[in-house]
């Protein structure tokens, strides 16, 4: 029977098969009553709201689903991550504003309000490392990025101009539709994934156009004090590793 399918069912369960669904699942996703099965056995077209879905969420070119090409994915254009609104102060310098942990779940929802912005505080470096580019200061709440930053710690951050420019080994606070996170990211060709440095917390997965802003860490402030080494009890253990080292040597 497979061989005489028409070539979108069988495209759309190959496409199904290969992102993980059941055919219950994957009609949730598209938006589809009851299964896919239909589609699949050829007893029902896609429709044109299917194809957009599958387009806008995975990039499938449409052609390809039809078998008029063999290009499965269409490159999306580049996801705009630059911030929306910057802040200046008299000098006509741009501002670093801090958006504390009570404010960034309202952050994402007044990415383009400038008025919203003015009741933020801000401040500017005068460092030469903190010139010629946008940056933001954000507070980081809760440990997924511990031990490397603690709960209550605040970061400084420089906007990112393109999803390419990310590197794996960096921290970036993520904007998106809805909330604010601090994560490690790892692109894959149609999803990002947000990883926590602890790993009691999941990862996150999301698609680029979800995507909001992007700002690499580059620094941080801290409350936070390490305790200072303590030389006298560092001298004590290297005596009685001496001592033990001798024992050792005489009883040979």
């Amino acid at each position: 029977m497979a061989k005489n399918l028409n070539t979108e069912a069988k495209r759309f369960k190959l496409l199904r098969q290969e992102l993980g669904f059941t055919q219950q699942a994957f009609a949730e996703e598209l938006g589809i009553k009851g299964s896919v099965a239909d589609i699949e056995r050829g007893k029902s077209r896609i429709s044109g709201e299917v194809v957009a879905t599958l387009f806008e969420r995975y990039r499938i070119n449409p052609l390809w689903l039809f078998g008029k090409s063999e290009e499965k994915h269409l490159q999306s254009e580049e996801v705009q991550i630059m911030p929306k609104v910057v802040t200046l102060n008299t000098s006509e310098h741009e501002n670093i504003v801090l958006v504390n942990a009570k404010v960034s779940a309202g952050y994402a929802h007044n990415l383009q309000d400038p008025e919203w912005y003015d009741t933020l505080p801000a401040f500017s470096l005068p460092l030469p490392e903190y010139r010629n580019a946008t940056y933001r200061g954000f507070q980081v709440e809760g440990n997924s990025m511990y031990p490397v930053l603690h709960s209550g710690e605040w970061v400084i951050a420089q906007a990112e101009e393109k999803l390419s420019d990310l590197r794996p080994e960096e921290i970036y606070v993520v904007v998106l539709q809805d909330s604010l996170v601090v994560k490690k990211i790892v692109r894959q060709q149609n999803r990002i994934q947000l990883v926590s440095v602890n790993p009691e917390y999941p990862t996150i997965e999301t698609r680029p156009e979800d995507i909001r802003e992007i700002w690499r860490v580059v620094s941080k402030i801290s409350g936070v004090l390490e305790p200072a080494p303590n030389l006298q009890l560092d001298h004590w253990a290297q005596e009685i590793k001496n001592e033990l080292k001798e024992i050792r040597e005489h009883l040979k």
